[in-house]
């Protein structure tokens, strides 16, 4: 295969098989792009040449195994982002199968590298009282404050991916009666979130101050731009930061943009509202999603305690009898 090959079968893999063929949505192509933008480099780090001159036999399952360690070791991914990564490695080196039937062995074996299996921790969401702190936290003073306690709130009340915030234009906001923002989800689903009347009042007044075309973005950069999922996420521990100050539960956590998506779905649940409701609300694929925020909600099962008898039995502490059996008791 010559030198140029690889270039080609990726820049293919994009125009074709992404867009035309499969019509891939844009959350996707953006995440595929950014899992090859990180492999060249660090191919390019690694091996020496520039993008534009790796070969396809550069790529091999050894050296991709090498790459996803990198990742978690070196920039800090949790094993969830490293799978996100090497399921667009999949899906390219699917691609080449076809495109490329000579390569099939090698595609073979870079498809045999697993998914790594992973804890799935707590939920992180946010109290009353820690909302309250994050939602101060930004500078009302300045166009930058302003601009972010508009989009903290949103988040909060939305419950809108990182994704969707970033993607959100002005013609996407129905402010008056029946305030509601429309956004294109996973699978390119088109759900409508309603807005209540405090939300309304801020982003209408945010939108006011800040006018653009109808296609312009809700949130935009200090240069007018969109403003990216990285400068979201940056945003939301800059002001946890200085949330922290007020609130000190807040101490120890790191919060971030899904953890006010989870925030969302808490406070749906704690309001007695229905977990279908909860999934629609959220744009969840499926309504077992929305069980990990029954296993978070303390409330709920400390409602559940409440309703159950108590045993009747006074309590006791087991005490070995042997030398042996307190050696391993205590270990």
């Amino acid at each position: 295969m010559s030198t140029s090959a690889f270039p080609a079968l990726l820049q293919t893999f994009f125009t074709d098989r992404l867009l035309k063929q499969r019509q891939a949505s844009p959350h996707t192509v953006r995440a595929y792009r950014d899992t090859f933008r990180l492999l060249l480099r660090f191919g390019a780090e690694r091996l020496g040449r520039p993008p534009s001159r790796l070969e396809l036999s550069n790529l091999d399952a050894e050296f991709l195994c090498d790459f996803l360690e990198h990742l978690e070791v070196e920039r800090g991914n949790s094993a969830r982002t490293r799978n996100v990564r090497l399921a667009a490695l999949h899906s390219f080196f699917r691609y080449v199968t076809f495109a490329e039937p000579a390569h099939a062995l090698h595609c073979q074996r870079v498809l045999a590298i697993p998914s790594k299996r992973f804890k799935r921790g707590t939920v992180e969401f946010l109290s009353e009282e820690e909302i309250e702190a994050l939602l101060d936290a930004p500078n009302a003073d300045t166009w930058l404050g302003r601009r972010d306690r508009a989009l903290l709130l949103v988040a909060i009340q939305t419950g809108l991916r990182v994704s969707e915030l970033s993607a959100l234009r002005r013609k996407d906001v129905a402010l008056g009666t029946g305030a509601h923002v429309r956004c294109y989800g996973k699978g390119r689903k088109l759900r409508c979130t309603p807005l209540r009347p405090d939300t309304a009042q801020v982003l209408e007044a945010w939108m006011r101050e800040s006018p653009s075309a109808p296609d312009g973005p809700v949130f935009p950069s200090s240069r007018g731009g969109r403003l990216t999922e990285d400068a979201i996420k940056r945003r939301v521990v800059k002001h946890n930061d200085t949330a922290k100050e007020q609130c000190p539960s807040l101490a120890d956590r790191r919060i971030t943009p899904h953890a006010l998506r989870h925030t969302t779905a808490m406070q749906l649940l704690q309001n007695g509202v229905d977990r279908t409701v909860i999934a629609l609300w959220l744009g969840h694929e499926s309504i077992e999603t929305t069980q990990i925020y029954l296993h978070a909600d303390m409330q709920l099962k400390e409602r559940a305690l409440a309703h159950t008898k108590t045993s009747g039995l006074s309590p006791e502490r087991f005490v070995p009898s042997d030398d042996l059996l307190t050696f391993l008791d205590n270990l």
